[in-house]
């Protein structure tokens, strides 16, 4: 299942230490816990949605509601929650493993149909949310060549792009039966 965190941040002053932060410690973390498989994060270069979003794989819900979430990495934002604004969080169908975006790549999210990115000659998959939000109840994630973005003259309603700010990290040992198999075998990368 793909689970997503969005948020925006609004303290300029302190954003980059959370950003830090964020990207060094609690992704290590959360990678670290049992029933999840990748984790990445990335920026916002559109305009009307949250800033920040963290895509994560993970086995379910009850991943997110377990101990060892809540211990390594779960909640662990006291230091800095008054300053996270337009936060939302949600669970969405499987996909397999969340597909990893590369710096020569951005992520596209779509809320209002695949067409859309299939105009834009991308090949769209579908989620449904089926926990926490469950708004919007229906995404569409695809990965555009930053060498093909001079082709988007203006990006479609409800379509929205992000920029990789960390490379994926993901987790050894095996996924659920039916799962993309995808760097599944390959120690954490925790450098990055």
């Amino acid at each position: 299942m793909i689970y997503t965190v969005e948020c925006s941040f609004a303290d300029p002053a302190s954003e980059a230490e959370w950003n830090d932060f964020y990207s060094l410690e609690k992704l290590p973390a959360l990678i670290s816990v049992t029933g999840f498989h990748s984790s990445q994060r990335f920026k916002s270069i559109s305009e009307g949605c949250p800033v920040y979003l963290a895509i994560h794989t993970v086995d379910g819900l009850d991943v997110l509601t377990g101990e060892e979430y809540r211990c390594k990495g779960g909640g662990n934002f006291a230091r800095w929650q008054q300053q996270i604004t337009d936060w939302h969080r949600n669970l969405y169908s499987d996909i397999g493993l969340a597909p990893a975006v590369h710096a020569d790549e951005l992520l596209v999210l779509g809320t209002k149909g695949p067409d859309s990115l299939i105009a834009m000659g991308l090949e769209p998959l579908g989620m449904q949310a089926v926990a926490l939000e469950k708004y919007p109840e229906r995404r569409w994630l695809a990965i555009l060549p930053r060498s093909k973005l001079h082709l988007v003259e203006t990006l479609p309603e409800g379509v929205d792009l992000y920029e990789p700010m960390t490379t994926q990290l993901t987790r050894a040992g095996a996924l659920p039966a039916g799962e993309n198999r995808q760097a599944s075998d390959a120690k954490p990368d925790l450098l990055h």
